[in-house]
């Protein structure tokens, strides 16, 4: 029994081919229709994926155990910012941070041999160095000795551009702010930008907070970098060190950044961002199996006299309803193979053209493969059935 029902299906695949082939030019303009939408499908999935992956990398070097408050003034309030801080108070009502600091910042010239370069320059509190994961090249950074000194730390960025092949700038130089001059007693890592800190570490100047005052009248902190500990609620840390920080203040509020919430976000983006270009592949799959339909229509039109033979000779509706609905998978099967060859590699191309690392969506095969032989499925229905409900005589009488 077993061995006329593989006989059976091998027959049907074989006829199933045969009839495709004679259909020529029609049957390859509707596998081509095919072969588009199953492509789109899988060649979109990946490309979102991708892109998800890429934004999500933005934030890695940032690092989802870190906060960044900011202190807007309130409304009708025209008082400046504090110049300090007391960030141990802090440290002590909030148990899960590990490091916190507190930038000034400033932007202006620094001078090395009569080479001038613009820079950041960030008056900072010596813990800042670990809140905002910043790796020295040479030397040290700053201690809580250095504050009545004119000591600097800088970016390897900078410490570059101000830099010449036979004039390079060293640990014990010193560069000049205005009218002061500041011994180098560190140089930083070139390290990936994190778009979240309020400053970039490669292109700033680090000098003690209380020596902010040398640079212009008025320093204000502009920002506090808080770390965690390992295994932290970062919203309850948030929360908590935000109304410590804001017993300190009268006219201004405290603005915490979570990355981790931001982080969500993107990701909900990113996870529409991939819905609408799925969607926009199903649009083109669509299309092609509206092309399979009309060439199984055209298919069942021209062999209304084979189905006449056929019934004459026994074979029943399903028989003629499975021939036909066979024929139009096998064309979908054929196209979505072929499609998620061309998908992937159109996918791998893109990614390869925006620099991006090329990782295959779990869900891309299977989806564009799937959804393919559905289509096919569904619109091979209705010529099948149409096909079979013909009457012999009828069909017969058709020259």
């Amino acid at each position: 029994m077993s061995l006329r029902v593989e006989q059976s299906l091998s027959q049907l695949l074989h006829e199933a081919f045969v009839s495709l082939r004679t259909l020529g030019k029609r049957s390859l303009l509707a596998l081509l229709g095919i072969v588009i939408g199953s492509s789109s499908v899988v060649a979109l999935i990946n490309i979102g994926h991708n892109a998800a992956v890429d934004a999500a990398l933005i934030f890695k070097d940032m690092g989802t155990d870190t906060l960044v408050a900011q202190f807007p003034a309130k409304v009708g309030s025209s008082s400046p910012m504090r110049k300090h801080l007391d960030l141990d108070s802090v440290r002590q009502a909030v148990p899960g941070i590990a490091h916190i600091g507190a930038l000034s910042l400033f932007s202006g010239p620094v001078v090395f041999h009569g080479r001038t370069a613009n820079a950041n320059i960030v008056g900072s509190t010596p813990d800042i160095q670990d809140a905002m994961r910043l790796s020295l090249r040479e030397g040290r950074f700053l201690s809580d000795f250095d504050a009545n000194e004119t000591f600097a730390v800088i970016g390897g960025q900078l410490a570059q551009a101000l830099s010449t092949p036979g004039d390079p700038l060293k640990l014990g130089e010193r560069l000049r702010i205005n009218d002061y001059l500041f011994l180098i007693v560190g140089i930083l890592h070139s390290q990936p930008r994190a778009l979240l800190m309020p400053v970039q570490g490669d292109e700033s100047l680090f000098i003690p907070a209380e020596g902010m005052q040398r640079i212009y009248a008025n320093p204000q902190i502009g920002n506090v970098v808080i770390r965690a500990a390992p295994g932290q609620d970062m919203e309850a840390m948030a929360n908590a060190a935000s109304a410590v920080l804001q017993r300190q203040l009268t006219d201004h509020s405290v603005d915490i950044q979570v990355p981790q919430q931001m982080i969500d976000g993107m990701t909900r983006q990113s996870r529409t961002f991939a819905y609408l270009l799925l969607a926009l592949g199903a649009i083109s799959l669509v299309g092609g199996g509206v092309g399979v339909m009309n060439v199984m229509l055209m298919n069942v039109s021209e062999r209304r006299r084979e189905i006449g033979i056929r019934m004459a000779l026994g074979a029943r509706q399903r028989d003629i309803r499975n021939l036909f609905l066979l024929e139009a998978v096998t064309l979908t099967a054929v196209g979505a193979a072929c499609g998620a060859v061309l998908g992937m590699t159109a996918a791998w191309l893109y990614a390869w053209l925006s620099g991006w690392a090329f990782t295959l969506a779990a869900a891309a095969l299977p989806l564009g493969v799937g959804s393919t032989l559905l289509v096919g499925l569904f619109f091979g229905i209705y010529p099948a059935v149409s096909a079979s409900r013909l009457q012999p005589v009828e069909a017969l009488r058709d020259e």
